[in-house]
């Protein structure tokens, strides 16, 4: 079967299948409420059948149930003659177990309406599964380019297609503030929008001269997250601090170092790369940005998201060096220079979120100055970061930059839209390792899994986004859900030739995929600069 990510024991036996029509009745037991309603609303738009409630007393041919006997996101799929038992260790296992029953009706059982003439047959057999990581995730960069929020809930339903159970939102930065925060009305009013884009590479000297913005509301985000959490998806929302702000310094300027730079002159900044406005490291600032914290804590709750993510990384020194008021800060809080100053605000945030029952989590850059004990790392420069923060006790993310980041190029030739960063191909993707070789067994124990991030300085659009992430999601899928050998000994002839039967979901499913031959003539970017990396082919 053609089955991704690659299920742990899948067993399926000659005869004819379950058919599925207008009566097959469906039973859901305790706490499987939810998934009956996802079944029932995905599987009844693609096939036009009701799936009703067994009559009382009735077996039901589809019949859902939790099981005390699986571990929490584990399941069992059995289908016999007698109709199909998805059972679980959780409403989350019953629900993945739902996403491997959907696969194996065909890439139709992905459409929005039933198709003329289909027959809905299940294969007779057993799928015994469970994922190898409880982190498996994709980071959105809704900052740099505005996904609008029907965009963001596909992303949730393609993210839980592929078993996967974590977005990372990237909900600030320089270029763009995305969430409404209501005692602050500036940070979306003003700090929403940029004047312009530039087009391609930051070295690029082609412009977007159109005005590019958005943000979501409030209850867009309540919404967000309520349709996650019914895919079983948490949400993690990023909140950048100290770099990385020059959006919001654009909306209050007294958030920026005011005794070196005309703040109430910024903009939200047009262009890629690293600004070097930064927030000043002032009680006001803190203070404001406690506000923000509060609300986003608000919007999303501790049992979908313990974690808040507060980047911490990329965050220039100079305004500090030449600001009397910062100096006099680090020699006030008895600071090691500038970089001192970096790790005293993630350290405030870190003693904040804790008392409130949250968990901080950041780049790796986070590290430099010390961390408490529940701080949780995200590995992106490598995994030089995430080892020793593994070593140091801490909970580690893998999503290094060389392996996992889906904005660079899939290819080396010419005709990748505005190509950036390290060739990274579908076989590469699968070839990632989350857990480092030599990584001892007590800090293998605190890489919670992995996440594959997507920064969209070049994505100005959905089809842009898919063109970057897929097909690779459903390597990195497969990688952080399936127990795999090594490396070395992965199967990938195995897995291209089950990814032939899953490009055709994806068609079912609108993924504007980049298909093996490379772009097609509409997908590639003529004469849009990218950024190739030095000792790699050159980009024409």
């Amino acid at each position: 079967m053609d089955l991704i990510p690659l299920p742990r024991r899948a067993e399926f036996r000659e005869g004819p299948g379950m058919t599925l029509g207008a009566g097959t009745a469906l039973v859901a037991g305790p706490g499987t409420e939810g998934v009956a309603r996802w079944l029932r609303r995905e599987l009844g738009a693609a096939t036009g059948f009701a799936f009703p409630d067994a009559a009382p007393g009735a077996r039901g041919d589809v019949r859902l149930a939790l099981d005390a006997g699986l571990a929490g996101e584990e399941y069992r799929l059995a289908i016999g003659a007698d109709g199909a038992q998805l059972t679980g260790g959780s409403a989350a296992g019953v629900f993945w177990a739902a996403q491997t029953l959907r696969q194996l009706l065909g890439p139709d059982a992905c459409r929005r309406a039933p198709l003329p003439g289909r027959v809905w047959e299940l294969p007779l057999g057993t799928v015994e599964d469970g994922p190898r990581f409880g982190w498996r995730g994709m980071m959105l960069d809704v900052a740099r380019h505005f996904m609008p929020k029907d965009g963001v809930l596909r992303y949730i339903d393609l993210l839980a297609a592929h078993k996967l159970n974590v977005l990372h939102l990237h909900l600030t930065d320089d270029q763009g503030w995305r969430v409404e925060i209501e005692r602050y009305p500036r940070l979306t009013e003003v700090g929403a929008w940029r004047p312009r884009s530039r087009w391609g590479h930051r070295a690029s000297p082609l412009w977007n001269e159109t005005p590019h913005g958005g943000h979501y509301t409030r209850d867009d985000i309540r919404e967000i997250v309520a349709y996650a959490a019914e895919r079983h998806v948490r949400v993690v929302p990023e909140i950048d601090v100290p770099g990385h702000s020059q959006a919001a310094i654009a909306a209050y300027p007294e958030l920026g170092n005011t005794d070196v730079v005309d703040t109430a002159a910024l903009g939200v900044w047009d262009d890629w790369g690293i600004s070097e406005n930064v927030l000043a490291p002032s009680e006001g600032v803190l203070r404001f940005y406690e506000g923000v914290f509060e609300e986003l804590l608000e919007l999303f709750p501790v049992e979908v998201s313990p974690f808040v993510h507060v980047g911490g990384d990329e965050c220039p020194k100079g305004q500090w060096r030449a600001s009397p008021a910062a100096q006099r800060r680090i020699r006030e809080l008895g600071l090691d220079g500038e970089d001192g100053l970096q790790s005293w605000f993630i350290r405030h945030f870190d003693r904040w979120l804790a008392e409130r029952g949250r968990r901080l989590i950041g780049w790796d850059e986070i590290l430099e100055g010390g961390l408490a004990p529940g701080a949780a790392v995200s590995s992106w420069r490598g995994y030089a970061g995430g080892v020793a923060a593994a070593e140091a006790g801490h909970d580690v993310v893998m999503c290094p930059e060389q392996q996992v980041y889906l904005d660079h190029r899939q290819a080396g030739g010419p005709d990748e839209p505005m190509p950036i960063g390290y060739v990274r191909t579908l076989a590469d993707v699968y070839r990632f390792e989350p857990v480092p070789p030599g990584l001892s067994p007590r800090a293998a124990a605190h890489v919670l899994g992995a996440q594959a991030n997507v920064w969209t300085e070049v994505m100005e659009s959905q089809s842009r986004v898919d063109y970057q992430v897929f097909p690779r999601l459903a390597a990195f899928a497969e990688v952080v859900w399936s127990r795999l050998p090594e490396p070395a000994g992965r199967d990938l002839p195995g897995f291209e030739a089950r990814m032939a039967g899953h490009y055709a979901r994806l068609d079912a499913l609108g993924v504007d995929y980049r298909p093996p031959g490379g772009p097609s003539p509409r997908q590639r970017r003529p004469g849009v600069p990218g950024r190739p990396i030095e000792g790699e082919p050159p980009i024409v």
